[in-house]
């Protein structure tokens, strides 16, 4: 059996390349043998093994899902992200706040509640010179809605829109926005700081800091073991 794995940040770095096939895979296939089958043509992944997630088809799933060769496969590194696409969007373009605060703004909205993450010029010690970001779009902003379907079991929201950018970015450009209407304050501030948090936890987008010096792919807070529900849209 034949199969083309995409993959991600550094995970894509190490391998050399976005996209790898794989042949001679064994059947039935699930998605555990597709990282032995990696492991074995790229040993230096064996120590990231319990750090990765699997994707088939844009969800998160468990390592003993099974993998046919017409499913989109991904390996997903530790994370860190008008029309439904206007509202939950992967984008190389400049964010533009204002534009996220009048999509969710309505009538009924006493409350627009904004959050903008930018680059700043330090971490942990270090100056940072630019960040990069990657993310598997398709999927991020399913997990997006996702997200976005949990803020409403939780608080009375009107509108939930999350943009978040990929690229190079320069100290001071934002690289995420999350807004959220609502007919009060309270919800919308709680629902927007929860839905920044979630989306750092489980979107997947990674990024990268650059020195002076060197270069790193700096992980999210959650690993494999993130509370994570594929079921959602």
């Amino acid at each position: 059996m034949r199969l083309t794995v995409q993959l991600f940040a550094n995970l894509a770095e190490t391998c050399g390349a976005r996209q790898i096939e794989l042949y001679d895979l064994p059947q039935p296939l699930t998605a555990a043998l597709v990282m032995d089958a990696f492991v074995d043509r790229f040993p230096q992944l064996d120590g990231m093994r319990d750090s990765i997630m699997f994707a088939v088809n844009a969800e998160y799933v468990p390592a003993d899902h099974p993998v046919s060769a017409c499913d989109e496969v991904a390996l997903i590194p530790p994370v860190s992200g008008g029309s439904d696409d206007d509202f939950f969007k992967i984008t190389d373009a400049v964010l533009d706040p204002t534009a996220l605060h009048d999509l969710v703004l309505s009538p009924q909205a006493g409350a627009v509640s904004l959050f903008v993450g930018v680059v700043r010029d330090n971490n942990l010690g270090r100056d940072v010179d630019f960040l990069e970001y990657d993310a598997y779009p398709a999927m991020a902003t399913k997990v997006m809605r996702q997200i976005a379907t949990e803020i409403r079991d939780r608080w009375d929201v009107l509108d939930i829109a999350m943009h978040h950018r990929v690229g190079r970015l320069e100290i001071g450009e934002a690289s995420v926005a999350v807004a959220v209407a609502s007919a009060h304050r309270g919800d919308g501030i709680e629902a927007c700081h929860y839905g920044i948090d979630r989306l750092k936890a489980i979107v997947p987008i990674w990024k990268k800091e650059v020195w002076a010096d060197g270069e790193e792919w700096i992980e999210g807070s959650l690993t494999a073991a993130a509370e994570v529900d594929a079921s959602a849209d």
